[in-house]
């Protein structure tokens, strides 16, 4: 039996997680306005997993509270991924505390533990030089910019970077990007007073041959979904659905798509857009 060659691309693209999960030592930890940057050390995990790939991650020790939650690990992507003096490699994954579990992850400190297993699910397609398409656009949203970051790192300066926060003290990640990126914010504090979207529009303005990438909330991923629809330009969205096992056990993550149904944690959860009717599902977003 052959596979569709889109199926094939699909799982060409995915770099395989190792089974079961591991422990990995935090290394270090920055502050970057409202979200944390915590890096920890993989020496069991491979070293080149792809942009919009994720982890499931959990603290060695305090996860369960005194009432039990959090009890399952959660789903982050990762940011960056840097060489480690001591061992293969380190990973930065991108935390802003808004929970119980986000809470004990952002403050964990150095020497400390946590679980991990990973890297699940399928991530970007870079550009195809062959197919003479514009300029890669990538539009990140809030704690969506990071997949968009590690991308970033990836596609170097041949790449244009779109930004959206709430905030100030949000827009402060921007600065973990080499490229310089173009910002707008909510409330107008930083950069432009818009939406990473109402930047996106103009964008596709100026180059209609663009290749869009995005991640960050549902309400922004659909936006950016019919407008690409509406001017023809491919566009790949890094979509969110609740996460329990990462291995495609527990369906959680079914999601409905042009081609039936199917779990975000392994067809995903990077998708073209043109196969979504809308990236607003029930169970999108945290």
């Amino acid at each position: 039996m052959s596979l569709d060659p889109e199926v094939l691309a699909t799982y060409e693209r995915r770099t395989c997680a190792p089974f079961g999960r591991r422990r990995a030592c935090v290394v270090g930890g920055e502050d970057h306005g409202a979200y944390r940057l915590l890096w920890a050390a993989d020496p069991g995990g491979p070293a080149d997993p792809c942009p919009g790939q994720f982890y499931m991650l959990a603290a060695a020790s305090g996860w369960g509270g005194s009432d039990g939650r959090p009890y399952l690990p959660r789903a982050f992507s990762h940011a960056r991924v840097a060489p480690d003096p001591d061992g293969p490699h380190r990973l930065g994954f991108l935390l802003e505390a808004v929970g119980p579990g986000t809470d004990r992850l952002a403050a964990l400190a150095t020497g400390e533990e946590l679980w991990l297993s990973g890297p699940f699910g399928t991530g970007f397609r870079p550009p195809d030089p062959a197919s003479h398409a514009g300029r890669a656009v990538l539009a990140g949203g809030g704690i969506g910019i990071a997949p968009i970051l590690t991308l970033a790192d990836e596609l170097g300066r041949d790449a244009t970077v779109l930004l959206g926060f709430r905030t100030a003290r949000h827009a402060a990640a921007a600065n973990l990007f080499d490229v310089k990126p173009r910002v707008a914010t909510d409330d107008g504090s930083v950069g432009r007073h818009a939406l990473v979207t109402d930047v996106l529009h103009d964008e596709l303005d100026r180059d209609a041959r663009a290749t869009v990438f995005a991640c960050g909330p549902p309400p922004m991923l659909e936006a950016v979904r019919a407008l690409c629809a509406a001017r023809g330009v491919e566009a790949q969205l890094a979509l969110e659905s609740g996460m329990a096992c990462g291995y495609g056990a527990c369906f959680g993550c079914v999601v409905p798509t042009r081609d039936g149904f199917l779990r975000l944690c392994l067809d995903g959860p990077v998708l073209d857009a043109a196969r979504l009717e809308t990236a607003l599902f029930e169970g999108a977003g945290h």
